[in-house]
């Protein structure tokens, strides 16, 4: 025991107090750190991901047609048969408000993606007719020969 009463371990202690504080102080702004340099990597990335899916978003509408009407496809799947045979009429339109299939397979609904089970007796030319909001109307042909 020393003079005052203390033991050499308290004063041991009490003089290590200081820099233990300093290195918990120290550990606790390391932590800190790390954890806001991940939180800022994950932010950093998110944002990184929204804006490509905005990209990419903005390019599948501008090869859907963006804002104008537009026939994406129309074909026939197989376009030659034998008589008898049945054939899908296949089309795509992008901002119509109907859709029209001559010769005489009436009005259907606007797709991006439809086909329509046909059985033609002989070889004929069909025509799709998309018309939009604003009156105007585009058109496409496509065969099926029956051989």
């Amino acid at each position: 025991m020393h003079e005052n009463g203390e033991s050499r371990f308290a004063r041991a202690a009490r003089a290590l107090i200081p820099w233990t504080t300093a290195a918990l102080v120290l550990a606790a702004l390391w932590t800190g750190w790390i954890f806001f340099w991940r939180y800022q990597q994950t932010r950093d990335a998110e944002r990184e991901a929204e804006q490509k899916q905005a990209n990419d978003n903005r390019e599948l509408l501008d090869r859907l047609g963006g804002d104008r009407l537009t026939i994406l496809n129309f074909y026939a799947s197989p376009a030659a048969i034998h008589p008898g045979t049945h054939v899908s009429l296949c089309y795509g339109v992008s901002n119509a408000e109907s859709v029209a299939i001559d010769p005489d397979l009436g009005t259907w609904k606007p797709a991006l993606s439809r086909c329509i089970d046909v059985q033609p007796r002989r070889t004929t030319e069909y025509t799709l007719t998309a018309k939009g909001a604003k009156g105007a109307s585009v058109t496409a042909t496509t065969s099926v020969i029956v051989r």
